[in-house]
This record gives structure tokens, C-alpha cells and sequence, in this order.
């Protein structure tokens, strides 16, 4: 399957998402996407979601979906994520209106993390999609100030507290490819940090191995550590 991080435009322009769309027309695997804050800048996310679910990509806003590949059932959990910091500096819910709508803003997308993870608990594998960071590791690399701006713990909080197998995220440019949630695998997607056009993940489930992608080319290919759910990426 394709896993899409968010900016599937560069400023929310519906003509920008057909690049996406053409390139996921004739794929035979699942596409799942959530969008990003390019993907907001113009207010037409309803026209960028509605290009690229013509030709069968799956996104994901507050929502989940499950599919099977290879024996398995996979779930992913899919929701832009939001701001709001990290431990040291982040956004209270208290004073003016505006900045207590942004902390409500991503309480609902935290919410909607707990609840996906809870319809999708029978799954082999759960995945977490998202565009904003849920911990602090992954946007180290970025300049402290904008940290709030990033991402924010809270998304977090529901992913430890009912699991799954792999997090992804993107949009901390200059942020670090990989941290956790406890046990659990976190990685920044975004092209900046790993280099490549994309990247591979095989998760190993209950059943067997279920590979996420396919790698155009292997020769970078990281040493596979140990016990490690995720072995390798693109």
C-alpha cells in the first residue's frame, strides 16, 4: 500500500492535486492520504479531496479505513494532526478565544486518533497517518521557536495509550527522521529528511510479513536492527 503524509499541493490549488492523481490512476495497491497545511492555504480542500478520490485514493480526515493485503487485516488511522507543542513550551487551553479554539482544534484530532484506533483493535496492524508531529524527537533539527507550530504531543497520548504498529507524519522539513511512543515507531516522511521520493516499510503481523511499498532502488537500504518492527523504508 502508499501511505501520503499530507501537501499533496504546494498552496491548495485543486489543478496542483491532479499531479497526484495521475500519478496513483492505474496503481493496483491501496492509496491512503491525509492532507497538510498546503493543502488548506486556499480553502478548497473539498476540491483537492474530491481529485483524488476520482481515481481511488483514500483520504483520511478523522477518520479510518481497513483493508487486507497479504492474509491481513490492516487499519489506518488518518487525521492532519494540528500545533500546540511539546513539554517545555506548549499552548495552554486558557485566554483569549482564538488560542482556545486552536487547543480545542487539536483535541478533536486527538480524539478522533483514540477513537480510530479503537474501532480498528481486531486489526493484524494499525497505522497511524498524520501530517503534524506527535512527539518532539521527530521535529528535533527544526529551530525551537517554531517546535509549537510543529505538532504536539497531545496526538500522542491516544497512540500510547491503545497501541499500533507504525506512525507516520511529515511537515518538520528539517526535522529528524525517526523516534517513538514508547515502543511504538515514529517517523517523519517528509522528502527533506529522507532524501528519497519515498520510502518502505515492512511490517511484520500477526499472520506473516506484509510489505507496505516497493523500493525503486535498494542501494541504500539501512541494516535491519534486531526485533525491529519496521525494517526498512524508501
Amino acid at each position: 500500500m502508499i501511505l501520503l503524509a499530507g501537501d499533496l499541493t504546494t498552496t491548495g490549488e485543486p489543478e496542483q492535486a491532479r499531479v497526484v492523481a495521475d500519478a496513483c490512476r492505474e496503481l493496483e495497491v491501496p492509496v491512503f492520504a491525509v492532507l497538510g497545511n498546503h493543502d488548506y492555504h486556499a480553502g478548497r480542500t473539498d476540491d483537492i479531496r474530491a481529485v483524488v478520490q476520482e481515481v481511488g485514493v483514500h483520504v483520511l480526515d478523522r477518520s479510518w479505513r481497513s483493508c487486507e493485503i497479504a492474509g491481513l487485516e490492516l487499519g489506518v488511522v488518518g487525521t492532519k494532526g494540528f500545533i500546540g507543542g511539546f513539554p517545555g513550551s506548549a499552548l495552554p487551553d486558557f485566554g483569549e478565544t482564538l488560542l482556545r479554539q486552536v487547543y480545542a482544534e487539536t483535541s478533536q484530532e486527538a480524539e478522533a486518533i483514540a477513537k480510530g484506533l479503537q474501532e480498528l483493535v481486531r486489526c493484524d496492524l494499525r497505522i497511524v497517518l498524520l501530517h503534524y508531529a506527535p512527539i518532539q524527537a521527530t521535529v528535533e533539527g527544526e529551530p525551537e521557536g517554531i517546535h509549537v507550530l510543529l505538532g504536539s504531543d497531545r496526538l500522542a497520548t491516544p497512540i500510547a495509550e491503545y497501541g499500533a504498529d507504525l506512525v507516520l507524519h511529515g511537515h518538520a522539513h528539517a526535522g529528524t527522521f525517526q523516534g517513538s511512543i514508547g515502543k511504538i515507531p515514529v517517523y517523519n516522511v517528509a522528502v527533506h529528511v529522507t532524501g528519497r521520493d519515498f520510502w518502505i516499510f515492512d511490517l511484520e503481523g500477526a499472520r506473516g510479513v506484509l510489505a507496505l511499498a516497493r523500493e525503486q532502488s535498494l542501494a541504500h537500504e539501512p541494516r535491519r536492527r534486531p526485533g525491529d518492527r519496521v525494517q526498512r523504508a524508501v
